[in-house]
């Protein structure tokens, strides 16, 4: 703690104070401390101070502490500074006259500056002992890390920075190299060599800190290529597994680089075995069951790396709805029936369309892609006799048996359409049961009409015939199907033509549709097109096909 006491102030004159009632104030003499240090103040008067009460007051705003103000004494706390500062202080004194009298005092705080630290953290290799690097690798040389335990602003403690290096060939030629960070290539030679980098870091009270790190560089030919097997999956037996490996070199020298793909020993067999973005089958398991596969490369100088993907590969469980169909897969601009590693997760690359491609999928019937049916003859039964006349079709997925339709012009003709009518569960409104737009050889061309009189007939031997729910009558869907009705016409021919100018082939479903309601009747329902896929809500009087279901799973 530094002191200061009075002496001078008040009256110059050295003659007699004419006002005996006058007081006449001494701060003290000017002085100089540190930051953060404690000043004892103590000023004087003379004249007449009885009664005094005396009072400390600074600019710029400092601490003063004064616990009395009838004594002279106060503290002066020197606050933290980055510069040179000087406070003014001033004291005023006033006695039981009320008379009272002011001096000041100059105080100038100087910084205490702790140096800063410099820390460079260099990013490690993979693979590699600590601070050692391939031949034309990328190093990232962080700074970030230093400190500066008085900095001004914590957030920003370093003011400046500087990297140089000391030895080694030149890597921060076209680098800015006042930066908290910097990436650097190291050098390609026929020899291993090491290179010897500084950074220096300044605070903002201008001192500052170096620190040094060593970085060894391989020779060109002792640099390994890079290998990825890319990522573990899981699968079902007789999907595909994606092998979408990546392999690089940092020196030319070391070209060309030859990839080889290796399964263990129950894992499927890959397909071009030496193309590093390839595929393989998943075998055919009973129970879930891992398995690896194996990415060798080699280089011109005779170094192999390997690096492994694990596969899970699950038995195909017993499915209980279709797949789409569809088995192409696709890039940025097109379609294709090869694989597209780069584009991995497509429909083309998994479920029953895929396994049913790769041989796997067990089928109880026949039919295109993963879809498994059955032909039924007029009582009911199997039909496997692909020469033999069929009506009905049993879905071996879902468990559906679909009508067959007809090109005869009779009741179940494919080219029949009916308005959508039902008296009951119909969205608070039932539809028309006849408009002139519909066609066919009922008096009423209505769903529910049709559905009576089909089962009046009993088709197949079935007496429980209905309209299809939404997605039942997209499960038979097929949007593989490259042109033409989405339909396998091996077992659903007579699927409908299509008038001049027409391009949609509705179907109706069961379920009304809560667009176009109107007083909380729903005016529209549902309904599929069977020439492009996509469904959609029609008005109950518009005219399209049906094709009944019963059964199920």
């Amino acid at each position: 703690m530094l002191s200061a006491c009075g002496g001078g102030g008040g009256d110059d004159s050295g003659g007699t104070p004419t006002n005996p009632n006058a007081i006449y104030v001494n701060a003290g003499a000017d002085i100089e401390v540190l930051e953060a240090t404690d000043v004892s103040l103590s000023g004087s008067a003379t004249g007449n101070s009885d009664g005094a009460t005396w009072r400390w007051s600074v600019t710029p705003s400092a601490t003063i502490t004064q616990d009395d103000n009838t004594v002279a004494d106060a503290v002066f706390t020197a606050p933290v500074v980055t510069t040179d500062t000087s406070f003014v202080v001033t004291l005023t004194v006033t006695n039981s006259s009320g008379n009272s009298d002011s001096d000041t005092l100059n105080i100038l705080v100087r910084p205490v500056n702790v140096s800063p630290t410099a820390v460079i953290t260099p990013e490690q290799e993979a693979g590699q002992p600590q601070n050692t690097y391939s031949a034309g690798s990328t190093v990232e040389l962080s700074g970030s890390a230093s400190t500066d335990e008085d900095a001004p602003d914590s957030a920003n403690p370093i003011a400046a920075w500087e990297w140089q290096q000391t030895s080694g060939n030149s890597v921060l030629n076209g680098i800015a190299t006042d930066q908290p960070s910097i990436t650097i290539t190291m050098p390609v030679e026929t020899s291993a060599q090491a290179l010897t980098l500084t950074l220096t870091v300044t605070d903002a009270e201008g001192a500052s800190d170096t620190a040094t790190v060593t970085l060894n560089t391989l020779s060109e030919s002792q640099t390994l290529p890079k290998v990825s097997a890319g990522n573990d999956q899981a699968v079902f037996s007789g999907e595909r597994i994606v092998l979408n490996g990546v392999a690089s070199t940092t020196v030319s020298a070391g070209l060309p680089l030859l990839s080889e793909w290796e399964a263990s020993g129950s894992a499927g067999m890959v397909r071009d075995a030496d193309t590093l973005s390839t595929y393989a089958i998943a075998p055919q398991v009973d129970v879930e069951t891992q398995m690896s596969y194996t990415l060798a490369v080699s280089d011109a100088f005779g170094h192999i790396v390997y690096d492994e993907i694990f596969v899970t590969v699950r038995p195909m469980p017993v499915p209980l709805l279709n797949d789409t169909g569809v088995t192409v897969q696709a890039n940025n601009t097109a379609y294709a029936n090869t694989q597209q590693n780069d584009f991995p997760g497509q429909d083309g690359q998994r479920g029953g369309d895929v396994i049913s491609a790769a041989g796997f999928l067990e089928k109880a019937g026949r039919g295109r892609a993963g879809f498994d049916f059955t032909k039924l003859n007029s009582n009911g039964d199997e039909e496997d006799d692909t020469s033999q006349a069929w009506s009905c079709v049993r879905d071996n997925i879902t468990g559906l048996i679909w009508e067959k339709k007809t090109g005869d012009a009779g009741l179940r003709d494919a080219d029949n359409t009916y308005s959508w009518f039902f008296s009951a569960q119909n969205g608070g409104y039932q539809g028309p049961q006849s408009t002139s737009t519909a066609s066919c050889t009922m008096t009423n061309c209505n769903t529910q009409a049709y559905v009576t009189a089909v089962n009046d007939q009993g088709l197949c031997g079935f007496y429980d015939w209905r309209m299809p729910t939404h997605q039942e009558l997209m499960s038979i869907i097929h949007f593989g199907q490259p042109s033409g009705v989405m339909l396998d016409d091996d077992y659903f021919p007579f699927a409908g033509t299509l008038a001049a100018g027409e391009d949609k082939l509705w179907y109706w479903t069961r379920m009304p549709s809560a667009d176009g309601v109107s007083g909380d009747a729903a005016q529209n329902a549902w309904a599929l097109d069977f020439a492009s896929g996509l469904d959609n809500f029609l008005i109950k009087s518009s005219p399209a096909r049906v094709r009944l279901v019963r059964a199920g799973r």
